[in-house]
């Protein structure tokens, strides 16, 4: 009998996306709960019962909740193919910075400048293009974060290309015009199967991000 996932997520969330791309480069099959987060389910609040957030990834019944510990332990459990995070201590150390970055950045910088207005916007518009420029130097001339093959650092950031769009058209600028290494690199990591699966349209985030705007009214 093998190994029985679910992943708890819902269908716009970068961080649940992260799981997704990572359980797709092992080739791990699993079973997929959306969730509608002003409607949580008696399952989400039962296996997340601290933050009641999402994504929770449930393995053989015994849940972990944080996309970046999510990630992290799909690349320790499934490890015979497609390794994530780097085998040497310092690179480990390193690739787990980078995420913890990504974390503790680009989210927030996003949302000020869908769900901001006037110098709060232009706060998150300077700050995001201030984080993407640092990420882009990080990546150089390598392929991938990971080196020639996509990894933990490209998994962790990945998800947000498919917010981009949603930035550019609320904050009127081009993320392209200041890290056009960065967008290349997004290409790379769509032109994988595993990656272009597991993340939604573009447009249709554009659109939820629309809609989101009108609940918290900042129309």
């Amino acid at each position: 009998m093998g190994d029985e996932v679910i992943l708890v997520s819902a269908w716009a969330s970068p961080f649940g996306m992260r799981a997704k791309v990572a359980l797709a480069e092992k080739g791990v099959k699993y079973e997929y709960k959306d969730e509608d987060l002003r409607n949580k389910s008696d399952y989400l609040l039962q296996m997340n019962p601290i933050h009641k957030k999402i994504p929770v990834l449930v393995h053989n019944g015994k849940p972990l909740s944080e996309s970046l510990i999510i990630v992290q332990y799909i690349d320790e459990v499934w490890t015979d193919k497609a390794p994530l995070l780097p085998s040497d201590p310092y690179l480990k150390s390193r690739a787990l910075f980078w995420g913890d970055f990504i974390d503790k950045k680009i989210y927030d910088l996003g949302k000020m400048i869908w769900a901001g207005k006037g110098e709060e916007q232009e706060a998150g518009k300077k700050g995001l293009i201030e984080a993407l420029t640092l990420l882009e130097e990080e990546l150089g001339d390598k392929p991938f974060f990971g080196g020639e093959s996509i990894g933990y650092v490209d998994i962790a950031l990945i998800p947000f290309y498919t917010w981009f769009h949603a930035y550019e058209v609320s904050g009127n600028f081009t993320i392209e015009t200041h890290c056009s290494k960065l967008i290349a690199w997004t290409q790379r990591c769509m032109d994988r199967d595993t990656v272009s699966s597991s993340l939604p349209d573009p447009k249709k985030i554009y659109e939820f991000m629309l809609m989101f705007r009108k609940i918290l009214g900042v129309e």
